[in-house]
């Protein structure tokens, strides 16, 4: 049972109802950390407009995912692994066998999405401050100094999404429940 509410469109404060029409319109469903982030019209705002800008970001959608599915598996926060597994196969076209291998932490076999895991890690681990060595082997591994960044980027996005769900115990939802870690 979640501890925080999971709101509906017709419950949502007044503020947070644009964003939710949005998210439904975007999803075909109210993802249950929208719900949940409906609760702070500030944060749902949040959450949306660096999601927008994320996306934008130099590196590939996969690698994007690689920052995400990695930041919540540290973070413990299996709702994030499962919608962005679901993103991972269904819109980056990348392999089951891969994103199993990052629910596990383990290589996924292609080196520049191992390095984005790794280097991901790394500045979740040492809160940004990733040794000299990390981070010279990003960039060995044909990455630059925007793209660090922007894995920082994509780490505070998950955080943010990550550490939401944690606080509220937020359900999975029924649509996300097949991408979730052992599922796949």
């Amino acid at each position: 049972m979640p501890r925080l509410t999971v709101h509906t469109l017709d419950t949502a404060p007044e503020d947070s109802r644009p964003f939710v029409e949005k998210a439904i319109a975007n999803n075909g469903y109210l993802p249950n950390l929208i719900g949940v982030l409906a609760n702070a019209p500030v944060a749902l705002e949040t959450y949306l407009t660096v999601s927008g800008i994320n996306s934008r970001a130099s590196l590939s959608l996969a690698e994007r995912e690689v920052v995400q599915i990695t930041s919540a598996r540290l973070h413990g926060c299996d709702f994030c692994v499962a919608g962005h597994t679901a993103i991972w196969l269904r819109k980056a076209g990348q392999s089951v066998e891969a994103v199993r291998a990052l629910h596990a932490g383990q290589p996924t076999g292609d080196a520049r999405l191992d390095a984005v895991a790794v280097f991901t890690a790394a500045v979740i681990a040492r809160r940004g401050a990733v040794d000299d060595a990390d981070l010279q082997a990003f960039i060995e591994a044909g990455y630059n100094q925007q793209q660090a960044l922007e894995v920082v980027l994509g780490v505070s996005l998950a955080t943010l999404c990550n550490f939401a769900n944690s606080l509220a115990d937020t359900p999975v939802n029924p649509q996300l429940q097949a991408f979730l870690p052992g599922a796949v």
